[in-house]
């Protein structure tokens, strides 16, 4: 009995270290965040005020005024706390951010002891690819989705009887949401290796059943774009499709590199 619960009070204990390791980043980042929330919050008004704009011609990439949205639409708080706690959360954000690499990190070494000694090298690219992934999904849907979401939802059936005034609570709760959904999202590529190295899944099932994971993407992107054009929607489908391709193709490299080192 004490061999078995030894290493189960180990593995609590390497959990907890780990944890620890974690929190006290995220506490340093945000402490750090905490003083330019003024900034961060300006940089959150972004969506409101400009879209991106894609042409086939140079320049192919153009920011947009959305000049109706940001002259009709104000911001306000309306209780007296409100805009203390927006600058709390959106300040919380930008740690977690900032204190990926080291969560990542984190999470590589509490794994690693279940590696072969081959594997446990890849953790520089876990570490930045985990966090360039996050990264790039937030930036996406900052300045792709968000702009769009906002144009629509703020300008429909808005006239002489509705006008859109938001809450600073409720702009930022919106838009952070956003933000760590589709920064959760694309670490898909992360969870089909995690999947397909733990051997829940496999390489051939994932890409026999390819055909459902795009009917999938696009039933998400229906229900997260609140623009009816497929444009839009196709828009939000094609990155997560990307990603589950990506997933599938570096799962079959690490379960090839495996069984070449197993035998």
């Amino acid at each position: 009995m004490e061999s078995e619960r030894m290493p189960l009070m180990e593995h609590l204990g390497e959990l907890r270290k780990r944890i620890t390791i974690s929190l006290i980043a995220l506490l340093t980042a945000f402490v750090f965040a905490f003083n330019y929330s003024e900034e961060l919050f300006k940089s959150l008004m972004f969506p409101l005020k400009y879209s991106l704009s894609f042409s086939m011609k140079n320049p192919f990439i153009s920011i947009i005024p959305q000049e109706k949205l940001s002259q009709t639409t104000k911001l306000v708080f309306l209780a007296p706390a409100e805009a203390f706690w927006m600058s709390m959360k959106v300040a919380f954000v930008a740690a977690l951010a900032l204190a990926l690499p080291v969560i990542f990190h984190q999470v590589w070494k509490f794994m690693s002891p279940g590696l072969l000694a081959r594997e446990k090298k890849y953790v520089l690219p876990f570490v930045i690819s985990a966090t360039a992934l996050f990264m790039a999904g937030s930036a996406f849907c900052f300045f792709i989705v968000l702009p769009f979401a906002l144009g629509f939802l703020l300008t429909y059936n808005v006239g002489d009887v509705l006008m859109p005034m938001l809450s600073v609570g409720q702009y930022v709760d919106f838009c952070l949401k956003f933000i760590l959904a589709f920064g959760a999202v694309f670490e898909l590529p992360i969870v089909i290796i995690f999947l397909t190295r733990m051997g829940i899944v496999t390489t051939k099932t994932l890409a026999k059943n390819r055909k459902y994971a795009v009917l999938v993407a696009f039933i998400l992107a229906a229900v997260l774009t609140p623009t009816p054009d497929i444009f839009n929607q196709t828009l939000m489908a094609v990155p997560i499709i990307v990603l589950y391709e990506v997933g599938i193709l570096v799962s079959r490299i690490f379960v090839r590199k495996r069984t070449e080192d197993a035998g």
